[in-house]
């Protein structure tokens, strides 16, 4: 992280030199060649922090170029804390303005003096990278891939061989792809095998490559080992020499000394006549790939070429989406079978064993590099030696061969990346294991720690966004759950948080799960704490920390003024969400540089007058907390740009009306002209200026929850709509299930609009909705329509969720003909007088997840009609209703139930075998049933002990 360390470094140099030199005079021309001589050290640290693991002394010159910009910006802010004083209002403005002035004397000559104790220091640095710089140059001069020097290009995924009889879960998608091979159109096509480091992509490709049909069908075939230092001369050398040698012909004169162009010439020569087959293993740049494939002849011979990446750009840039195949982890069973092979060579794994082999099996999570390597580390291995490996699995990741080899093949994904995604990646070893991550905290997060740049026409969310979207597409992260179409919440993978947790250590990020103070030196940057114990942070020196995470995991004595370090006056991050905090810390006041704050979940009830001291915020999180009301001084906050402060109260069914309780905004609001995002605020709340009407001020809002809406406030907050051009996200509840809503009055909608949550009664659906061609999740709740809300919604071109809670009156939906072209997910919730479903035609041909809950009069044999249709259809829940309806999809049911079509559709429904599940709340806890014959007789059971038995429905 010393490149990122750096960059951050020189984005505060550059604004205080250019933008602040009057604050800086005396000291300016100190800083300035320190400037430049970073911006120097940045363009090669890209190299050397790659290559330091094969090179002790670059990565000792690593670490002092990564501890001096530490120090230089810890001199910047602390000198930036004493310019921040507050001058006060009439005659003690003036003398604060006199006695700042000596401070800011003052504070020049101590920036000046600490510089000058660092130009020691930093010259020697300087010469080192003068040293290093020429080193890197002597020893190759076309040098510019981060591994250069490293043998880790040689690390492949056979590096553990793997015998044919121990293949596990790669019959189907070899037969897929040599029917892609042979299969196809005449012209060169590419095959792509995406997957992340270790998944088996390599040695899929190898049985491919190798197999008898593949070999009789193709003239020629070539196996080239692409990986991050692609030289395109070099491959193309090579692919020409494989072709020769395999065809028993010379090898041409002089191919090493030939250029690019001689090189396509003969390549396109010798192949313009032949059915090839290449295989270009570890792909990692697109520019690369085509780069080679435009050597290659494109005749109508059926060639191919295989690519294997780690990188889903590269795959879908270059091949038919249509034929990339993605290597998901082994199942359960598949890493049983391999691990069993590997560890017990075949024989079954002893029973003293098992609970043992199935811990290791969970961090493996399916990755075959992992089960093979960890196997073979077992193999021979005595009972002792089994429960000292499972519970030292980090330990052995850092100190045997064999688990080195696993983490330096992982840590290559980690080396491509650019400076800003190492930051994003190594910080998500601050979250405690298996920790589900949520996306917009990670991304506020990665904003307040400086790794998210600015771009023109996007905010910094949406760029950090885009970072998770990157690192997922590399499968350094985990989808953990997705909500209206988009990514919610993530994690990563076990053995790579292992490989982030050893960078972290040598980036002073410490995280400790028990009181271990000893570790806690003064150099420490970040801080994670897991409290498992008593920890009383306010005692510890820690000058230098800029971000701290609280965990909370249990009781804890710790009280309230424990919880901040006292000395820590450089924070930027304070995040105490789901600490046992009463009340708000004051020593939290003092941090001029926070830029985070969240007390997510804690006790707090009041928020400090104070607050207004805090003027480089940008995230406060109040939400699940006991605030009900914020302080004018709030509108201080000028840099606020997410304000979340809402409370939700535990789902119980039927859910009640209005669970999401809002805040009350202090009059003013309208001057926090940065906000981003606002949730929730209440309607109203006998103010002198309508709240609802200073929303119109805030025309930066991406999302905005609104609760206790009155049908008086409506038209103020439509003419706020109006105003908000970017808005993506509306949540409106009104303040009752009675309260009537009139949003029709809202003539120019925000037509950026993603989500849209509008609960509370409503006279027909808004005339303005389907013109939301953007929008792709809606739930309408209390709507209490007369009339089907279908029609009006049925043409929403990106729509993908769609929920209805108590929202139709009527007795049948009617999803028409062709609608709903997107639809992935419905939810039908207490739609109380619904009685039958009709679609005609194809509609929702998309539709995968179809949830119903209470909709107790429901005809089962409409449904079943309707579900006929869906033919992407793999999950289907039913809650809280009748157990005859229930009985009515069980295969073992009367066949006097289902005569005829509806057998037939029956047949056909339970032919494509999609997941079918019953569940009931009993005592606050959900059973859940599938379609076994065990859970038939439950339900049949239920159905017949009840006292009160409900007709069935017919």
């Amino acid at each position: 992280m010393a490149e990122s360390a750096v960059a951050l470094l020189l984005g505060k140099l550059s604004t205080l030199v250019e933008k602040e030199v009057k604050l800086l005079k005396g000291v300016r021309g100190e800083l300035v060649p320190i400037k430049d001589e970073f911006v120097r050290m940045k363009a090669f640290l890209a190299n050397a922090e790659s290559s330091q693991e094969d090179d002790p002394e670059l990565k000792v010159w690593v670490e002092q170029v990564r501890d001096v910009a530490y120090d230089v910006e810890d001199i910047l802010d602390k000198f930036m804390v004493n310019l921040a004083r507050d001058h006060g209002h009439g005659f003690m403005r003036y003398f604060h303005k006199i006695k700042s002035s000596i401070h800011n004397l003052k504070a020049r000559h101590h920036i000046s003096s600490e510089i000058a104790d660092l130009k020691s220091r930093f010259s020697s640095i300087a010469e080192g990278h003068q040293r290093f710089h020429f080193k890197a140059y002597c020893t190759d001069p076309s040098a510019s891939a981060p591994t250069r020097g490293t043998s880790w290009n040689d690390l492949r995924e056979d590096t553990f061989p793997v015998e044919e009889g121990e293949l596990v879960g790669i019959d189907e998608p070899r037969e897929k792809l040599i029917n892609w091979l042979v299969d196809g159109e005449p012209g060169l096509e590419v095959i792509s095998i995406l997957g992340m480091g270790g998944s088996g992509k390599t040695t899929l490709a190898k049985t491919v490559y190798d197999d008898r049909q593949v070999k009789a069908y193709f003239q020629s075939q070539a196996w080239i080992s692409v990986s991050q230092t692609c030289d395109i001369q070099s491959i193309l050398r090579d692919i020409i020499a494989q072709l020769h040698r395999e065809s028993q012909q010379p090898v041409p004169q002089g191919l090493e000394s030939m250029r690019i162009a001689s090189l396509k010439q003969i390549l396109k020569d010798f192949l313009q006549q032949k059915r090839y087959v290449v295989v270009l293993d570890d792909v990692w740049n697109l520019q690369a790939l085509e780069g080679i494939k435009s050597a290659m002849p494109n005749s109508s011979m059926f060639s191919r070429i295989i690519i294997t990446t780690r990188m889903a750009e590269v795959a879908t840039g270059s091949s038919n989406p249509s034929k990339v195949y993605t290597r998901m982890p082994l199942s359960l069973e598949e890493s049983w079978s391999l691990f069993c092979k590997k560890a017990f060579r075949g024989k079954p794994c002893p029973p003293h064993l098992e609970h043992l082999s199935w811990q290791i099996l969970k961090k493996c999570e399916g990755l075959p590099l992992a089960i093979v390597a960890i196997g073979g580390l077992l193999f021979e291995k005595d009972d002792q030696e089994w429960e000292m490996i499972t519970h030292s699995l980090p330990e052995e990741l850092e100190s045997d061969d064999r688990m080195q080899i696993v983490r330096k093949i992982l840590s290559l994904s980690y080396n491509d990346l650019h400076y800003n995604l190492k930051s994003c990646f190594l910080y998500l070893g601050v979250f405690p294991e298996d920790h589900v991550i949520e996306r917009g905290r990670l991304c506020r997060l990665w904003v307040a720690e400086g790794f998210v740049e600015e771009r023109e026409g996007m905010t910094q969310e949406e760029v950090a966004e885009r970072y998770l979207k990157k690192l997922i597409n590399r499968s350094l992260v985990q989808i953990a759950e997705t909500s209206g179409g988009r990514l919610s919440r993530c994690r990563v993978h076990d053995l790579m948080r292992q490989s982030i947790l050893s960078k972290l250590r040598d980036e002073n990020f410490i995280s400790f799960a028990s009181e271990r103070k000893k570790e806690l030196h003064e150099r420490v940057r970040r801080l994670s704490v897991q409290y498992t114990c008593n920890n009383a942070l306010n005692q510890l020196n820690l000058p230098h920390l800029r971000s701290l995470l609280i965990f909370e995991f249990g009781e804890s004595s710790t009280t309230d003024e424990q919880l901040v370090p006292s000395g820590s006056k450089l924070l930027r991050v304070l995040d105490l969400g789901g600490s046992s905090l009463h009340n708000f810390p004051r020593q939290i006041l003092v941090l001029f540089h926070l830029k985070y704050l969240s007390l997510r979940g804690t006790n707090v009830s009041i928020i400090p007058r104070s607050i207004g001291k805090l003027q480089n915020l940008e995230t406060l999180d109040l939400q699940q907390t006991l605030v009900s009301e914020l302080p004018v001084e709030i509108t201080k906050l000028t840099k606020l740009q997410y304000l979340v402060a809402y409370r939700v109260s535990e789902f119980t069914f039927p859910q009640p009306f209005g669970p999401r309780k809002g805040i009350s905004a202090p009059e003013g609001m309208g001057a926090l002209k940065s906000l981003q995002k606002l949730s929730c605020v209440k309607a109203g709340g006998g103010r002198s200026k309508n709240a609802m009407q200073e929303l119109g001020e805030l025309s930066q809002l991406r999302r905005l929850g609104v609760t206790d809406l009155k049908t008086d406030d409506a038209k103020e907050l439509c003419h706020s709509l109006e105003k908000m051009t970017k808005l993506r996200s509306l949540d409106v509840t009104a303040e009752s299930e009675s309260e009537v809503i009139d949003l029709d009055l809202l003539s120019s909608p925000p037509l950026l609009l993603r989500s849209l949550y509008i609960e509370g009664c409503l006279k027909k659906v808004p005339q303005w909705l389907p013109l939301l061609n953007k929008l792709t999740r809606l739930q309408l709740g209390w709507s209490r329509l007369k009339s089907s809300p279908l029609i009006a919604l049925q043409n929403l071109p990106n729509l993908l969720v769609l929920e209805l809670w108590n929202a139709f009156d009527g007795e049948t939906l009617d999803f028409g003909d062709g609608g709903f072209r997107k639809l992935k997910k419905l939810t039908l919730v207490n739609l109380e007088n619904l009685r039958s479903l009709s679609m005609n035609g194809q509609a929702m041909p998309c539709l995968q997840s179809l949830d119903i809950a209470g909709c107790r009069h429901l005809d089962w044999q409409s449904l079943l009609v309707v579900i006929r249709g869906l033919a992407n259809l793999k999950e289907l829940q039913f809650f809280e209703m009748p157990e005859e309806f229930a009985l009515a999809f069980y295969p073992y049911s009367s066949s006097r139930t289902r005569e005829g079509i509806l057998q037939e559709c029956y047949d056909e429904v339970m032919e494509r075998n999609p997941e079918v599940y019953f569940l009931w709340c009993v005592e606050d806890q959900w059973e859940r049933f599938d379609l076994s014959l065990d859970s038939h007789n439950v339900i049949q059971g239920r159905a017949t002990s009840r006292v009160e038995v409900l007709p069935q429905v017919s």
